[in-house]
């Protein structure tokens, strides 16, 4: 709860870091501030020897919104009805405190555990991304630092806590396309060229081209149009179009061959146009390994059922670590409030995530 109170909305950490190590401290773990531009980062560790299991996430939470939409005060946390209240409760302040609870239960009980442990904690992946685990990774990269699983906290249970963890991630491509045109009244639509008209045979194609199949892990890629702009009054035929979209794309296609297909049915138009690329993380996959095995069985030990292994949803700084050559998988609390007004977690829901936690560390490092 005292970490809901901490009004970190991205990338403002306000003290959570400060918050966590002075709990992780009396474990043995030595921590290492890492600022990066606006960005607070936590690099925490126990033990020199490998293997290492990192526990990674955010402080930083999404903006709360207006108030009155909320039934508590956003960053006043409330237990009611068995549900802890408050922006971050889910995504993703409940996790760390699971974190935190799992390594002084494992700690307490196996001072002498193999290897070591690490919290890499960052307050910027609700933003920019920019500042945060991206830089961290890069730092210890640079020093030869590197583990071997890496846990991330973010929400991946959709009806029971366990049922779904992420095993990897797709791609996020970003495509900025201007498409120019000659600007004119529209009562003389031969003295100009209509940007819109011009563009738009070209979006219906991209709308409707097939890009692959998807695999075994991942489902097909998919191409959305996000944001169309263009015009500058009623009387006038509009010389430049604004288009932003974007591609979720799997392990069937690579950022690269998606920009020249985008290239080659934009040159296909005939279209004059000025076109930029921003990746946002390519796609990863932990399909198998001890990491996978191990987040699987504590699962089963704690709560009794199955797990499911999806690779679902938006980006997560995993796309970041993974190329590290560590193994990665996301397991958190359920999903269905988070960046919403009245964001909440059922409270039991977070001693069996941390039960889990710990029995990860149990099958890893016992």
């Amino acid at each position: 709860m005292a970490l809901i109170r901490r009004e970190s909305v991205t990338p403002d950490d306000a003290g959570c870091q400060g918050l966590m190590m002075s709990r992780l401290a009396p474990l043995g773990f030595t921590g290492e501030h890492m600022r990066f531009g606006d960005t607070d980062n936590l690099w925490a560790r126990r033990g020199s020897e490998g293997p290492v299991l990192a526990f990674a996430g955010h402080t930083d939470v999404v903006p709360p919104g207006p108030e009155k939409n909320w039934a508590h005060r956003p960053f006043d946390p409330v237990i009611k009805d068995g549900y802890l209240h408050g922006r971050g409760a889910a995504d993703m302040k409940g996790s760390l405190a699971a974190f935190i609870t799992a390594c002084e239960r494992f700690v307490s009980a196996h001072p002498d555990h193999r290897g070591s442990i690490a919290l890499l904690i960052t307050s910027d992946e609700e933003g920019s991304a920019q500042n945060g685990t991206v830089k961290v990774i890069e730092a210890l990269e640079a020093r030869s630092e590197k583990f071997d699983w890496c846990l991330i906290g973010e929400p991946s249970s959709t009806r029971e806590v366990g049922d779904v963890i992420k095993n990897g991630r797709r791609g996020s491509l970003h495509g900025y396309l201007t498409v120019h045109g000659v600007q004119g009244h529209v009562a003389y639509p031969h003295l100009a060229q209509n940007a819109v008209h011009a563009v738009a045979p070209a979006l219906h194609t991209l709308a409707n081209e097939f890009w692959d199949n998807g695999n075994d892990f991942f489902p097909p890629t998919t191409f959305q149009i996000t944001k169309v702009e263009s015009g500058t009054g009623s009387n006038i035929i509009p010389g430049e179009c604004l288009v932003h979209f974007n591609f979720r794309y799997c392990t069937e296609n690579t950022a690269e061959s998606l920009e020249e297909r985008v290239v080659a049915i934009l040159d296909r138009h005939n279209l004059e146009y000025d076109l930029q690329w921003h990746l946002s993380g390519r796609p990863f996959l932990t399909d198998k390994g001890a990491l996978v095995s191990a987040s699987q069985s504590a699962i089963r030990t704690v709560t009794g059922r199955e797990t499911e292994l999806s690779t679902s949803g938006g980006t997560s700084d995993g796309r970041f670590i993974a190329p590290t050559g560590a193994q990665v998988v996301e397991l958190g609390p359920i999903n269905a409030t988070i960046h919403k007004a009245n964001e909440c977690v059922k409270a039991d829901d977070l001693d069996i995530l941390t039960r889990i936690y710990e029995q990860i560390l149990v099958e890893l490092l016992a």
